[in-house]
């Protein structure tokens, strides 16, 4: 039955859902190494869609309450862990903070993306980098940075790390409306454009010395 305490009634977002299963766990009723319900009944007792639960579920792992064991089941690890999500802490950063751990990871995806991308992998990284310079050269501020947050999302993903991945995806949500502040035109991204087919070719040729380099020199050289 429906637990009508804790059904969110309106178009919930995950965290809102993980605030929800932290207060459950906060309160004992579950406790550690608890398995939590299955998904179905998540879903139904918080009145979300599948991918709504498991975000939520994601999120309270990297705080540390949650392992997720595949095809055995969630698990309470902590009754305390940390206290503030990753999500949520990332939403109060400071712009340079954010932007350098951005810089950190860029670096690191690019070294790993070279020698674990695949074939699917380099077509999208270059089909993103097309849509970079046409939206560049086309002076479309907005739909040039998509691509090109896009773009390293892809070498993120391209890096054979789920969790790099996930950390520069998690990162990179906090940046467009940063890059559309301190950007107003496409210049820089037109001026940077070498520097990134440069960072691609180093990845297809599986250099990792060579990326690490090359996403270090994008870095320097504003933007992203």
């Amino acid at each position: 039955m429906m637990n009508e305490n804790l059904t969110i009634t309106r178009r919930s977002l995950a965290d809102e859902v993980a605030a929800k299963l932290q207060q459950q766990i906060s309160l004992g009723k579950y406790k550690v190494n608890d398995k939590l319900p299955i998904e179905p009944e998540l879903m139904k007792t918080y009145g979300v869609g599948r991918s709504t639960i498991r975000e939520a579920i994601k999120i309270l792992t990297n705080s540390g309450l949650l392992r997720v064991q595949q095809g055995v089941g969630t698990f309470v690890e902590s009754t305390s862990g940390n206290q503030e999500p990753l999500i949520q802490r990332l939403k109060r950063a400071d712009k340079p903070d954010l932007d350098e751990v951005r810089q950190i990871l860029e670096m690191k995806i690019a070294e790993k993306a070279a020698l674990n991308r695949t074939e699917a992998d380099i077509e999208k990284i270059k089909s993103l980098l097309e849509q970079r310079k046409q939206s560049a050269k086309a002076g479309s501020l907005e739909a040039c940075i998509d691509a090109d947050i896009r773009f390293h999302t892809a070498i993120a993903e391209a890096s054979g790390n789920d969790i790099l991945a996930d950390l520069y995806r998690s990162v990179a949500i906090h940046l467009r409306n940063w890059f559309i502040s301190i950007y107003k035109d496409t210049q820089a991204f037109s001026e940077t454009e070498k520097l990134h087919e440069q960072l691609l070719k180093s990845i297809i040729e599986g250099n990792a010395a060579k990326a690490w380099q090359n996403a270090s020199k994008i870095i320097g050289h504003r933007p992203g």
